[in-house]
């Protein structure tokens, strides 16, 4: 892996023929660290980024699933961008189409975690309007830290009280049927997750995005072509303006791009 923004010494030394190695889990945890308190654009309580995955023609997903155009860069990022969450939210479909699992403690990340006041491994946050998810599924009996589903006020009582029996704790963050986008990372930021993670699906990005709530993306950038009608990583409503992102960082490895853009 190679470091092609911001340009550094080391960048400039491998540019003049150095080799290239694999990134150890610590580098790659320094380079996606979440900023402090005091640096995040007047919302010291918490900051929100997304991480997807795009081919060069834009499409988020091959047959329903992200894994077809990712690869090994991309997944140890996937890992250290969750290991150092305290929460990672995801929508109902991407946890059914994904099939998501409890997050689990990992032993390379347990001084960083502890040292940040963290829990032994990120909590799943799944946002759900309907709560039509299977509660036998080990991401709900039995994970490390319980996991939260978030959902509005007019969900059905026998679905919230299944969820609840199967060990989930409910979050309600919008009045009606389904979430509202800020109220959710209010709610996550009272129960004292500052650290938030997004993994889509593109409905549930679109969302953040056009409630204003998105504070970072990183998008890895994948050499493949897969035509088809493919989502794009956000979809759902429009923002009335364009919002300006700046690019923050950009590494590479055989041909994956994999960047890092915050709010402007």
């Amino acid at each position: 892996m190679r470091r092609l923004f911001p340009v550094t010494d080391q960048t400039a030394e491998r540019d003049s023929g150095g080799t290239d190695r694999e990134w150890s889990l610590a580098e790659l945890a320094a380079a996606y660290a979440y900023p402090e308190p005091g640096e995040r654009d007047g919302r010291p309580g918490v900051w929100l980024r997304a991480n997807m995955v795009s081919t060069l023609d834009g499409a988020a997903q091959h047959d329903g699933r992200s894994q077809p155009i990712s690869s090994a860069a991309d997944m140890r990022i996937f890992g250290t961008l969750r290991a150092l969450a305290d929460v990672v939210i995801a929508g109902a479909e991407t946890v059914r189409q994904e099939g998501y699992r409890p997050a689990r403690a990992r032993a390379e990340f347990a001084e960083l975690r502890q040292a940040s006041g963290q829990g032994p491994a990120p909590v799943i946050a799944v946002v759900s309007a309907s709560l039509e998810l299977d509660f036998s599924l080990p991401l709900f009996t039995s994970p490390l830290v319980p996991t939260l589903i978030l959902t509005g006020a007019a969900a059905a009582p026998d679905r919230i009280a299944a969820a609840e029996r199967a060990g989930a704790r409910v979050v309600v963050a919008g009045d009606g049927v389904g979430v509202d986008p800020a109220r959710a990372v209010r709610a996550l930021a009272e129960l004292g997750h500052t650290r938030l993670l997004t993994e889509g699906g593109p409905r549930l990005l679109g969302q953040f995005v056009a409630a204003g709530v998105l504070d970072e993306l990183c998008l890895t950038v994948s050499p493949m072509l897969t035509a088809g009608d493919a989502q794009r990583i956000a979809g759902g409503p429009s923002v009335g303006v364009p919002r300006r992102f700046a690019l923050a960082s950009l590494l590479e490895e055989e041909g994956f791009l994999f960047s890092r853009y915050r709010r402007d």
